[in-house]
């Protein structure tokens, strides 16, 4: 991305992928911490221009300072709520502690990028630049990884629950994350290799991607377009849509109050889980795929498409306690401090002593309306997990 002189570029952490700056043979690519170096010469800037530049900037970290403090709290909350509670270790939640800590990495990131902000430049070194920007393509790809794992969890424990007996369980989920982990990893090792700082064309340091060749840039962003978003989405969406049809399916026999109920439990989800990462994820996308085409887009649409994709490593939290009724009972115990209590008061599965039963029984309706924690059903030596977020 390429910004007139008078405005400040950015520091936050996300892929921008135009090129700014050429040195030697060595092409640089706006990874989102990278500061576009703006003019220092006071005397072309007029006082109207930098006043407002700077209530800009004001506002700008404000807002990340807010997305920060929420990001922290509220996936610190999720760790220590699924780490406490035995009841709460079931295979999904475990999928959404590893999300939770993948979040919860990237916002110990924003204090060094709102830093760089302020100074108007990068102080900490090749080496805590590199981390930076690595810890942050590890949020990209291992948050949008998470969520497709989540995906066909999901899918399983609807469409084939009495298969999923031996998949659906907490050991098999942790290996799954190291997986996730693993992927993630290797999915972002270009930014390792090519992560460093270099002296801008005014002097000060940058953080950024430096390229071999402009073309790699180009290759990059679609690269992570595809691999961070599209394809992801894409089998999100494919598992909903065969959750969906599995649930009408099952409701017509139940009739159509049951048809209604599961067929909102299910809308439901769709919302929280496709809609919420779409909404925060696609204009960033968007944004980047123009910005090869458009390299002098504008400084604001840059900020407002980044802001939303942070806000997604904040809003998790915030779903998980309007959708799940046991996320939701074990954020008001750690408010009130009842977390400090003796004894082995955890969160309550008003359905799991019905659902085990019939689960036992072979009934495929009862997968409509799994228990928010997990309780071993045992049948022909197999234990069958259920669990939901």
């Amino acid at each position: 991305m390429t910004a007139s002189p008078n405005l400040l570029v950015p520091v936050e952490a996300k892929i921008l992928l135009s090129t700014w700056n050429e040195s030697k043979d060595t092409v640089g690519t706006q990874y989102p911490i990278s500061l576009l170096p703006s003019n220092r010469n006071t005397n072309s800037t007029s006082a109207p221009l930098e006043n407002e530049k700077n209530v800009s900037m004001i506002v700008i970290q404000f807002i990340y300072a807010i997305v920060c403090l929420i990001g922290l709290i509220g996936n610190s909350m999720v760790i220590f709520v699924i780490l406490r509670y035995a009841k709460m270790k079931t295979a999904t939640n475990i999928y959404i502690l590893n999300l939770a800590i993948a979040d919860e990495l990237f916002m110990l990131s924003v204090p060094f990028l709102a830093a760089s902000a302020a100074l108007q430049h990068w102080p900490f070194g090749s080496g805590m630049c590199r981390t930076v920007l690595s810890v942050d393509g590890i949020n990209m790809f291992t948050s949008v990884f998470c969520l497709t794992v989540l995906s066909v969890d999901r899918y399983v424990a609807v469409v084939h629950p009495l298969r999923a007996a031996r998949y659906r369980r907490p050991t098999v989920a942790k290996m799954i994350n190291i997986c996730v982990w693993i992927v993630s990893l290797l999915v972002i090792s270009p930014i390792l290799i090519f992560a460093d700082t270099m002296p801008s064309k005014d002097g000060v340091v940058v953080c950024n991607l430096m390229w071999p060749h402009q073309t790699w840039s180009a290759v990059f962003v679609i690269y992570t377009f595809l691999l961070g978003f599209f394809l992801p989405v894409v089998a999100i969406c494919l598992c909903y849509i065969l959750i969906i049809v599995k649930m009408r399916a099952v409701a017509l026999k139940a009739g159509w109050q049951q048809r209604k109920k599961s067929e909102k439990k299910i809308t439901r989800m769709v919302l929280m889980v496709v809609t919420v990462f779409v909404i925060c994820w696609m204009p960033f996308y968007i944004v980047q795929l123009l910005n090869l085409f458009l390299p002098h887009m504008d400084a604001t649409i840059n900020h407002i498409s980044l802001i939303l994709s942070y806000a997604n490593s904040c809003a998790n939290p915030i779903l998980y306690g309007f959708f799940s009724d046991n996320f939701k009972r074990s954020f008001q115990r750690i408010v009130c401090f009842r977390w400090l209590e003796n004894g082995t008061d955890e969160p309550v599965d008003y359905y799991a002593t019905a659902l085990k039963s019939r689960v036992c029984n072979n009934n495929p309706l009862d997968f409509q309306q799994e228990p928010l924690q997990s309780d071993p059903c045992y049948k022909h030596g197999t234990i069958t997990r259920t669990t939901t977020l």
